[in-house]
């Protein structure tokens, strides 16, 4: 691709602004257009959303080598946003989420609910998230090949910001299913270090849930983004509470989501 483009989606509110300066506190590394993205269910309110949008934009100071542009259009977050995306040729979409929240526990957030409608790469931050350089990726990965697909997109990311790749897997009980993981997320550390990717990789071993062990382990690892591939045979994906529990995790770290079956390219 001839560009770096990162989209922000951008409802006017406060995590929309979080969203919008976490693109900005990213693009400090590579030149990059960073397009703000509003959509509104009807024309009667483009206008006033245009006004809205360019007081946005009018109020930032970009960095140097960051193209600060806007789109405002008709269409829904649940399906427009993703294919717009693609349309654009961006490489990544960012969002701020609210977090689930009273009843979103059970039918799902918003956020996995727009993840879930697009091929492109999410990094899905919250209200506190804070702008901390990118030195250290956790990639949780599964027996699943669809959990893979994360691999290289993390890749591309270390790569950018000279961050260090924390591999891990969960040690099974049973000894095949955990050398399998073993075997797999050596294979994974390989390829990191073919691609002179600092790399580290462990199996989990402690009790509970493996979202559980995930975030125990980013707090002991000062883990500054997660990255996952989102896959679920799910009829109603959204429900999937192991994804959304990382979006939308307590520590309020960045999750880089990749929806693993509607991914047909790697991206960057």
């Amino acid at each position: 691709m001839s560009k770096n483009l990162y989209i922000v989606m951008h409802d006017f509110s406060s995590v929309g602004d979080v969203a919008l300066n976490y693109a900005l506190h990213l693009g400090r590394h590579i030149h990059t257009e960073i397009q703000v993205l509003h959509l509104v269910a009807t024309k009667e309110e483009l206008v006033k959303a245009q006004l809205k949008m360019n007081s946005i934009i009018d109020s930032i100071k970009c960095p140097a080598g960051i193209e600060l542009t806007k789109l405002v259009k008709v269409g829904s977050i649940f399906e427009d946003v993703g294919k717009i995306a693609k349309q654009e040729g961006a490489q990544l979409i960012l969002m701020g989420t609210h977090g689930a929240k009273g009843m979103q526990k059970l039918l799902g957030s918003n956020a996995m609910k727009v993840v879930t409608s697009s091929e492109i790469p999410f990094l899905v931050v919250q209200k506190d998230t804070q702008l901390n350089e990118i030195k250290n990726i956790l990639v949780p990965i599964d027996l699943t090949k669809e959990s893979l697909q994360i691999v290289n997109i993390a890749g591309d990311m270390a790569t950018i910001y000279g961050a260090n790749v924390h591999v891990i897997g969960e040690k099974h009980n049973d000894e095949l299913l955990s050398q399998q993981m073993k075997n797999r997320i050596l294979i994974v550390k390989n390829q990191y270090l073919d691609r002179k990717i600092s790399c580290s990789v462990e199996l989990l071993k402690d009790s509970g849930s493996y979202q559980k062990k995930i975030m125990n382990y980013a707090k002991e690892k000062n883990i500054d983004l997660i990255s996952i591939a989102y896959h679920s045979e799910s009829l109603l994906p959204q429900f999937d509470t192991f994804a959304q529990s990382l979006i939308t995790n307590e520590q309020q770290l960045p999750c880089m989501v990749l929806n693993s079956k509607l991914a047909s390219a790697l991206y960057f």
